[in-house]
């Protein structure tokens, strides 16, 4: 039987749309299904809502919003505006969770786009509380900075997230991200209540590919249980989403991928 915590990240699967994900989700036995903001546009926002709900399964998270930082205040608005549509998307889908991937560096200015990050979570922190959304920032392994988030670490997400009301924002615990990071156990503690995700893939070595270079479980360094019993041990009872960004997964087949996922999950995860 599988797991009631296990979820599939769309991701994952990422060479099929949202229809078949949630197919072979549903045909695997699987509780959860972890989505994406392009496919579900693609599919349809309605179409993918009704999908889900006749499948059985739940959203786990709705992924993305974030990438506040602009090279100008038209643009920054152009973000706050959808991050908010966003928060709409994920009632529509009846998740509660929005993951937050921050935004890389603009306009060559780290400082400001790391204020731009607390200022435009602040901007959307209302809607989300009015809509019952959590809002959960992913600090991204440090070689994403540049381009993807200016928030690297744990504490620098739990520093953010602490200006706000603890059942509306909080933080991803991605494997991936965070294996390396000698804290991180002390901030899994301190996160506590504020783990609105807790997210697996593999740190493979060496890395084929800084971005699609993550691996299944068991087939890199990363410590997994470990992971497990801290965000347990913080109280988080939520979904386990793989998510893999892997050419050569993507490229297998997408049920194979998902009897692969609940073995390795639960041989070594859980």
């Amino acid at each position: 039987m599988v797991d009631g915590r296990l979820s599939l990240n769309q991701k994952t699967t990422d060479r099929i749309g949202v229809a078949e994900a949630v197919s072979v989700c549903a045909d695997a036995g699987l509780g959860w299904i972890g989505l994406w903001r392009d496919p579900v546009a693609t599919f349809g926002l309605r179409e993918s809502a009704d999908a889900v709900m006749a499948s059985g399964l739940r959203v786990s998270s709705l992924c993305r919003g974030g990438f506040f930082p602009a090279d100008n205040e038209e643009q920054f608005e152009a973000n706050i505006a959808d991050n908010l549509e966003a928060l709409q998307e994920a009632v529509t889908l009846g998740t509660d969770v929005v993951v937050l991937v921050c935004g890389g560096i603009a306009g060559g200015d780290l400082d400001r786009s790391r204020r731009q990050v607390v200022e435009g979570l602040a901007r959307i922190v209302p809607r989300a509380s009015e809509l019952g959304v959590r809002l959960a920032i992913e600090p991204l392994h440090p070689v994403f900075a540049a381009d993807r988030s200016v928030v690297v670490t744990m504490a620098q997400a739990l520093d953010i997230a602490e200006e706000h009301p603890p059942e509306v924002v909080g933080v991803v615990v991605d494997t991936f991200h965070l294996w390396w990071d000698p804290e991180i156990w002390a901030q899994i503690r301190r996160a506590g209540s504020r783990i609105f995700s807790y997210q697996v893939c593999d740190y493979l070595d060496p890395l084929p590919d800084i971005l699609l270079g993550r691996g299944m479980m068991g087939d890199g360094v990363i410590e997994f249980r470990r992971f497990t019993e801290a965000v347990v041990a913080a109280g988080y009872e939520g979904p386990i989403e793989v998510e893999i960004f892997n050419d050569e997964i993507w490229g297998r087949d997408a049920s194979e991928v998902v009897a692969e996922m609940i073995e390795r999950f639960d041989r070594l995860v859980i």
